[in-house]
């Protein structure tokens, strides 16, 4: 068995781990997830909300062998190589894990990191809303530990609520609208 992953390109992020028999080449991204990628999280009461990854935005990889990739995905991510063409390198990164810092308003969606970073962090947010999904992208400036991703949201409101922030855990949960 290889373990394979498909992570999100803009910032390495591990979404979904396999471990494949017999390949002897990587299946692309579609043929493994199709259009999209379903991310799902309760909000209680029977609801769940579906946060789908598009399959553009992904990227598939073989990877080292890594079990915890498979219990907690986001808890990784793939290094980039500067070649010719970028390439994942086959060794996971595991990635810091952070608890709090999501607060979610009718105005937007603002993250806070622990602690700042010497260059720009990419940020990535979903955010369920009934039919729809938010689909959010900003950066961390550098020596900043902030970004407030802009979207209008009901208050009182919960959604399902994915955030991929570079470098650091991805986040997978229900937050409500304060």
């Amino acid at each position: 068995m290889a373990l394979s992953v498909v992570y999100a390109a803009g910032t390495g992020h591990v979404v979904g781990a396999l471990a494949l028999t017999g390949a002897s080449t990587l299946p692309d991204v579609a043929s493994l997830v199709g259009p999209a990628l379903p991310l799902r999280v309760s909000l209680g009461s029977g609801r769940t909300a579906t946060l789908p990854l598009n399959a553009r935005e992904l990227g598939v990889a073989a990877a080292d062998d890594e079990p915890g990739a498979l219990a907690d995905p986001l808890a990784y991510a793939v290094e980039l190589t500067a070649e010719v063409l970028p390439r994942p390198k086959p060794t996971l990164l595991r990635l810091a894990t952070w608890k709090d810092g999501l607060a979610l308003a009718t105005d937007g969606l603002t993250i806070t990191v622990p602690v700042a970073r010497s260059g720009l962090t990419k940020v990535v947010a979903l955010i369920s809303d009934e039919q729809d999904t938010h689909v959010l992208a900003g950066e961390i400036p550098a020596g900043d530990t902030e970004v407030k991703l802009p979207v209008t949201l009901a208050a009182a409101s919960e959604h399902g609520v994915l955030v991929l922030v570079g470098g650091w855990a991805g986040r997978l949960e229900k937050a409500k609208v304060l």
